[in-house]
């Protein structure tokens, strides 16, 4: 009996120190990303109901549903031994290690769209002067439309006139 006991509080306070784990990985994505409140917000309830059904279900498999008061000790003295002795040095390196790759990505993001800046400046500087051409005299050409064609409207309104007059 009392070794089963024994087993259970290892096996309780390994959970506690997974627990741990799994509270470190929201914060290393809290530091490694800008997230909302309402993200947050999500992240926290997650976080619990994760926290929440790994407790239960440990309870179930290995005490058959029977709660006791030290596998919560077990908990409590698992996740505070992580998180004293264990968890700054797991934030640090697993935030460097994001930042680094964070930055590797950014890198092959523009070695991939490199090609297509230099695609995009070549047909600009080749086609820029003759579209603002095109653009420019089709501006005119509508100018001088509309102007006629109002020339031509005040001609027939004076033909009109002078037709009323007579």
């Amino acid at each position: 009996m009392i070794s089963n006991q024994a087993s259970l509080f290892l096996i309780f306070t390994i959970e506690g120190i997974i627990i741990g784990l799994i509270f470190d990985i929201f914060r290393i994505l809290r530091k490694s990303f800008k997230t909302s409140d309402v993200v947050t917000y999500i992240e926290d309830i997650l976080f619990w109901l994760i926290t929440g059904v790994l407790i239960l279900y440990t309870i179930f498999v290995f005490n058959y549903g029977e709660i006791r008061l030290f596998m919560f000790v077990g908990l409590f003295l698992g996740a505070m031994f992580y998180m004293l002795l264990i968890s700054k040095y797991v934030i640090k390196i697993s935030v460097a290690i994001i930042g680094l790759l964070k930055k590797i990505i950014a890198l092959i993001f523009k070695i991939i769209i490199y090609p297509f800046q230099i695609i995009y400046k070549i047909l600009k500087t080749i086609f820029k002067k003759p579209i603002l051409f095109c653009i420019i005299n089709t501006k005119k050409i509508f100018r001088q439309i509309k102007i006629k064609s109002f020339k031509k409207s005040k001609i027939n309104f004076k033909i009109f006139a002078k037709k009323a007059k007579k």
